[in-house]
């Protein structure tokens, strides 16, 4: 069942929506990756038009539930007017509970091409292969959605629960799959996508993101637990005694929410940088704070130590020197007692360059981004590979 906190009551969202100024310029709307227009679905919903509210959202936005529920708030935010006068209209709480409550087959229905004769790969199922499935589908596209895990989300489905349920990622799927045009293959891995160009395929959009957590690089690191693991499964690294994130990122905030919620005794964030610098929203900022995690800052990990079945950090503070970080000399100390150390301070993949009919999208081409950039990659995909397509 959905969690019923994530979303704004009716008095809230009435409260929200009347805060909007309507600004001509729609500042809102330009600081969107996606192009989505809140100065347009809220000036809708005002009117009591949740109909038009909802197709608004969804022009260009395929996952604007899943969007509204983890979007930073950097973007739109960020841009909105009444920030100069009190503070930010929380555009992406209004759209997810816009789409929440008003989203009908009928409002999310949008123009399509009929079908040209051609087929699609579209190889992952995260936020980028759902945006570019859902294009090329509208243009009329047969498209095949490949994905390696047994449900659709990609990344998404490292975020813990009590921030983004499953079903809403399956909701918004919903609006999306066209029995017609699109079909789901679970499970399924693709080791060679130009193979697939002789296999039917007129062309492939790769969307995979980045499987591989990166590492510490320090001598006992086979001590500590990537991320990737931990969030797939963290009921397998249940404890309830001292857990060490090392990391001060979004992904380390899920870690360290979840080991939380895991019963752990103590949790504390290892992070190179100051607090400041730390690339979280206010949300997950505070969200640290009332779950009482240690924020162990300008600190580095030197090296991991195993005592037993404890695991020790060796660690290092770190300060500026004319505008770069260096370690202090004489400061590393050891940190025993950790029953487990999970490392979250990124991920990466290869980055490919497109050719003849395969593209890509999202985190393997651009990097670790936000929901809404890798949608607005997909999207971006999916007409680059029309436009060689239609040529």
């Amino acid at each position: 069942m959905t969690n019923k906190n994530l979303y704004l009551s009716r008095a809230q969202l009435l409260s929200e929506l009347n805060r909007c100024l309507g600004c001509k310029t729609k500042p809102c709307m330009n600081a969107c990756p996606v192009n989505c227009n809140p100065q347009e679905f809220i000036a809708k919903a005002k009117e009591n038009d949740f109909a038009g509210a909802v197709e608004a959202i969804t022009r260009n936005n395929p996952m604007g539930q899943t969007c509204g529920l983890i979007c930073p708030d950097k973007f739109c935010m960020h841009a909105c007017t009444r920030a100069a006068i009190d503070f930010p209209i929380n555009i992406p709480r209004v759209q997810a509970t816009i789409l929440e409550k008003y989203r009908t087959a009928e409002s999310a229905a949008h123009a399509k091409l009929p079908a040209n004769g051609k087929k699609i790969a579209v190889i992952g199922a995260g936020p980028a292969g759902i945006a570019a499935t859902s294009e090329l589908s509208k243009l009329g596209y047969k498209v095949v959605l490949f994905e390696g895990f047994e449900k659709i989300g990609g990344a998404l489905n490292l975020i813990p629960d009590s921030r983004l349920p499953f079903e809403v990622i399956a909701k918004d799927w919903s609006f999306v799959d066209d029995p017609e045009m699109i079909e789901l293959r679970l499970n399924t891995q693709v080791s060679d996508p130009a193979a697939m160009l002789t296999e039917g395929f007129d062309g492939i959009i790769v969307a995979t993101g980045e499987p591989d957590s990166v590492d510490l690089g320090v001598e006992g690191e086979e001590y500590a637990v990537s991320y990737l693991d931990y969030l797939r499964r963290p009921g397998q690294y249940k404890t309830d005694g001292n857990v060490a994130v090392v990391g001060g990122g979004a992904v380390a905030t899920d870690c360290a929410l979840t080991a939380v919620e895991n019963g752990a005794e103590n949790v504390e964030m290892f992070i190179r940088r100051r607090v400041s610098d730390m690339r979280v929203t206010a949300e997950e900022r505070k969200s640290l704070l009332e779950a009482g995690v240690d924020l162990t800052t300008m600190t580095k990990i030197k090296k991991i130590g195993a005592d037993g079945s404890l695991i020790t950090l060796y660690t290092c503070k770190n300060r500026f020197n004319r505008g770069k970080l260096e370690e202090i000399p004489d400061t590393t100390i050891a940190r025993p007692g950790f029953s487990l150390v999970v490392k979250a301070i990124g991920s990466s993949a290869p980055r490919p360059e497109d050719s003849d009919r395969i593209i890509y999208a999202g985190d393997c081409k651009h990097g670790g981004s936000t929901i809404v950039e890798a949608l607005a990659s997909g999207r971006e995909a999916a007409a680059k590979l029309d436009d060689c397509l239609s040529s």
